[in-house]
């Protein structure tokens, strides 16, 4: 098992310099040839730290790119449920490919089959219910954390009815 290198005046004058010209700790231990936790130990040593701050924006922003991204990809899913669920109701072009002479046979019926009703049925649900699964995962609704506001919001409920109540006393007797 190689040992490791010994940690020299050198290197941590580069990570000093390289600190103060504001490097990232990944960008000083690619330059000095150590690795991140070499040069975190380094910077811990003389009292240096790498500022998060631009790494928590970039992170805040690429967060919210994803929110914007799944909020119009729950919009076009609704927008698709929608659409599979009109086809139920208009008329349906059938396309037979069949026999022995592959004779192509068109045909128009005022409704998609009962068949074909049921697979648009299930693709609208798909479409809708995705859409909702994006939706609770933005706004934190559903789930655990759903479960508890909701039994917060009952029991509230349930203690203003009871603060209401007559006494037992006076019950009209």
């Amino acid at each position: 098992m190689a040992r490791a290198r010994p940690i020299t005046d050198e290197d941590k004058r580069r990570v000093r310099d390289l600190h103060a010209a504001g490097e990232s700790r990944n960008a000083i231990a690619k330059a000095i040839g150590r690795s991140g936790a070499t040069v975190s130990k380094i910077a811990d040593e003389l009292e240096l730290s790498f500022d998060r701050e631009a790494v928590r924006a970039a992170t805040e922003a690429k967060v919210a790119d994803a929110r914007a991204r799944r909020a119009a990809l729950m919009l076009d899913l609704l927008d698709d449920a929608a659409r599979l669920r009109a086809q139920l109701w208009t008329p349906h072009t059938y396309v037979d490919h069949g026999g022995k002479d592959f004779v192509r046979e068109v045909w128009t019926q005022p409704e998609p089959t009962a068949q074909d009703k049921l697979k648009l049925m299930q693709a609208t649900a798909t479409a809708a219910n995705t859409s909702m699964k994006l939706e609770e995962h933005d706004t934190g609704a559903g789930g655990v954390d759903g479960a508890k506001s909701m039994l917060g919001a009952l029991a509230a409920g349930l203690q203003a009815a009871y603060d209401q109540l007559p006494p037992d006393g006076d019950a009209g007797d």
